[in-house]
């Protein structure tokens, strides 16, 4: 059987499936069921799915979606059963659908619209869920809102936090919709601010925080304690700790998204900042999507996934997308016989087949890591390496024949061999175990509705990012000012990822090990033979191409000095 976005399809409809994915790809021929959620893309398999029925497959729908129709309909029975109306044409009711089989559709439907023909249409399960978030009430709360909030109010505690429900308890009814918004724009994170006369909330989008939205002062410490309830976690701690960390999960129209709270005290009060890990989007795949790396990259990250044993390090600032392309690389990995262990914190990315642990302490980390040594794992994911003892142990197990991916907070990719002798590690030990050093960006996107041509780089620009002459002759596009209503005004739509990989062959091993060649000369060897993939160049090559502009390029690359 196969299970692919939550929907369970039965031994018939699989291999009906099986073979229509075949007859798209002969790879697929051969290809487990249980693999089919690792290996093969979302369009990929709904353009299965809408063949086998005769029906049409349209990857982007919610764009399209008439808000009217939805007053006719419960947004959690349209969750559930994966389906959502989308226009009228003529006597036609237009209803995308992710699962062709389920009679749902029809009969939820039929009743509302009796005088319409039904039109079926197939397409992703998360743009269903675009459609309805697309029209859904939830807009932040209004002035009216937090005003009405009193203080002294009281709340039972919450256990399961439905974001997209009504509360009659006011301060429920703020966070509620505070997190539902969050998760309708996209947002990574949620950031709550105490400062000397305002409280405010904000929201990061795309790598960028969005403009302010001001809270009643009177609210701060009611919210403050009402978080903290979500986490089953004292109120008095506030006093007592200086760092707070916890986590909780929210369901947004039954979908489960995990929040990574951290709060730390300040001069004025507190600075709260929540992660949110929506599990429905993160089906990842290398070359797709946010993953869509040029060829050239994806050849070398191929050939890095084959070596046998050693570890492969990725690293950048945090939010760079750095536990997502491992965790797009495990599952290219995942096979049925391959042992693989994670060690996270949280758990990101549950994958079928992969032995997920969650790391609760730091305390955890040894121990649990002894633990794994004694498991039989062919393959391990560390969360993060971050200090002598997490790196030592990255080492050992390297040294006894596993694959290690991890990730470290380092610039560049050749200060990754710097940083773990920063941590103590002797220059022989990395040089021997350490098979593959990543550096990884997430670069915004242009808007493709609104994006503006320019003829080339001002002389200015050239001369503060190290651009030649050529590219004052070179077309290229930036960000329109306030953007338009396909990107919400901002002139971006989402972020790809761009990667710098250094391999250590057993030759530069040799070299690293004697003190033949440092690690910078080692980056400066490889960008003149310019053979691997650069930062640099793929932010060049972006911008080239009309993907990005010049100003999110060096927001997240140092361009202003010259591989040359």
């Amino acid at each position: 059987m196969i299970e692919f976005d939550g929907i369970s399809f039965n031994e018939l409809v699989s291999s009906h499936i099986m073979s229509a994915l075949a007859h798209h790809d002969a790879q697929y021929s051969e290809l487990p069921q249980d693999q089919v959620g690792n290996r093969v893309t979302r369009n990929c398999f709904m353009a299965a799915v809408a063949r086998i029925n005769g029906l049409p497959f349209f990857p982007k729908v919610a764009e399209f979606s008439d808000g009217a129709l939805h007053t006719y309909c419960d947004p959690t029975v349209l969750t559930r059963g994966f389906f959502s109306p989308i226009c009228i044409t003529g006597d036609k009711l237009i209803v995308a659908i992710a699962n062709p089989w389920s009679p749902i559709p029809e009969e939820y439907l039929a009743p509302r619209f009796p005088d319409l023909e039904i039109v079926k249409i197939v397409t992703l399960a998360s743009e269903i869920s675009r459609a309805i978030e697309s029209v859904a009430s939830n807009s932040g709360p209004s002035r009216s809102d937090l005003e009405a909030i009193d203080v002294e109010d009281q709340e039972d505690e919450i256990h399961d936090f439905d974001v997209t429900t009504d509360y009659t308890e006011p301060m429920a009814q703020l966070v509620a919709t505070i997190m539902a918004d969050a998760v309708k724009q996209r947002a990574s994170d949620i950031h709550f601010k105490v400062e000397k006369e305002v409280f405010y909330y904000t929201f990061r989008v795309d790598g960028d925080l969005q403009p302010k939205v001001e809270i009643p002062m009177k609210l701060k410490d009611r919210l403050d304690a009402f978080l903290l309830n979500l986490m089953k976690l004292p109120t008095e701690i506030r006093s007592t700790a200086p760092g707070i960390s916890g986590r909780f999960t929210i369901s947004y129209f039954h979908r489960p998204i995990d929040i990574r709270y951290e709060r730390h005290r300040t001069y004025r009060g507190y600075h709260a900042t929540m992660r949110l890990l929506d599990k429905g989007h993160l089906n990842v795949t290398l070359g797709k999507g946010t993953l869509a790396f040029d060829e050239e990259t994806l050849f070398e990250l191929y050939k890095v996934m084959k070596v046998p044993a050693g570890i492969i390090v990725m690293s950048g600032p945090t939010g760079s997308g750095k536990s997502t392309t491992l965790n797009a690389i495990l599952r290219e990995l995942n096979r049925p016989e391959v042992n693989i262990l994670t060690l996270e914190n949280p758990v990101e990315d549950e994958v079928p087949g992969i032995t997920h642990c969650d790391l609760k302490s730091p305390k955890e980390f040894k121990p649990m890591i002894s633990s794994f040594m004694r498991s039989d794992p062919d393959i391990i994911l560390m969360g993060e390496v971050r200090d002598i003892e997490s790196a030592e142990l990255a080492i050992e197990a390297a040294v006894t024949g596993h694959k290690v991916l991890t990730t470290i907070h380092t610039p560049r990719a050749s200060q990754i061999i710097e940083r773990f002798e920063q941590l103590g590690i002797e220059r022989w030990k990395i040089a021997q175990t350490l098979k593959a050093a990543c550096a990884q960006r997430l670069v915004k996107v242009l808007c493709p509705y609104c994006k503006e041509p320019q003829t080339g780089v001002d002389e200015t620009n050239r001369r503060v990012f190290c651009l030649d002459d050529s590219w004052a002759n070179t077309p290229v596009f930036t960000a329109k000012a306030g953007g338009c209503s396909e990107c919400r005004q901002t002139g971006y739509s989402g972020r790809t990822a761009i990667l710098e990989i250094i391999p250590i062959t057993p030759k530069i091993s040799d070299m690293l090990s004697k003190g033949e060649i440092t690690p910078y000369e080692l980056e400066v060897k490889i960008q003149e033979e310019g053979l691997l993939p650069n930062l640099r160049r793929s932010g060049l090559r972006l911008l080239r191409d009309g993907k990005t502009d010049l100003a999110a390029v060096s927001k997240v690359i140092d361009m202003t000095y010259s591989d040359d």
